[in-house]
């Protein structure tokens, strides 16, 4: 099997993972407006290792997944995975080290779920910034952690073979 079928199949299953994660787990926190469902952004995470477009196309999969298991607000949120993935992708193929693309995409996933929240919730500046922003950077990294251990295992395979996460 080639890299680009190796890479197309582990886009499709960590955009099933993306899928189904709002569905099967069962660890969830849910402060109004901010919600988090542990695991969430390990899929979107991988995916930045295998490029922009499996990155896309998984964080579709995550919007896809939280819109129809938790409605159209947290499907919204969930769509900014795909741009923080895009981010952290680019970032990843112009040599950034994984550490510094999660403490880089961080603020920019939590800042982008405020935006999309921002016209449709009533709440004050610190249910958006502190609850749902600095809630989302906290999951971003809870998540990161979770998806480095996979990669430390996957970096073993022939898909994630290139992947360094010493540095």
């Amino acid at each position: 099997m080639n890299i680009d079928t190796r890479r197309f199949t582990a886009t499709a299953l960590l955009t099933a993972m993306a899928v189904i994660i709002p569905f099967i787990v069962v660890f969830k926190v849910v402060v109004p407006p901010f919600t988090a469902t542990l695991g969430a952004h390990v899929p979107m995470f991988l995916s930045m290792f295998l490029g922009p477009w499996p990155a896309v196309l998984v964080g579709l999969g995550s919007a896809l997944g939280f819109f129809l298991n938790l409605g159209p607000i947290v499907g919204a949120r969930a769509f900014m995975h795909v741009f923080t993935a895009l981010a952290g992708s680019a970032m990843l193929e112009k040599g950034f080290s994984y550490k510094t693309v999660v403490l880089i995409t961080a603020p920019i996933h939590g800042l982008l779920e405020v935006l999309v929240i921002l016209p449709f919730v009533p709440y004050n500046a610190y249910d958006l910034f502190i609850v749902t922003g600095a809630g989302t950077v906290l999951h971003h990294a809870v998540d990161a952690f979770i998806a480095f251990a996979l990669l430390k295992v996957l970096s073993k395979t022939h898909v994630f073979n290139a992947v360094r996460t010493d540095h």
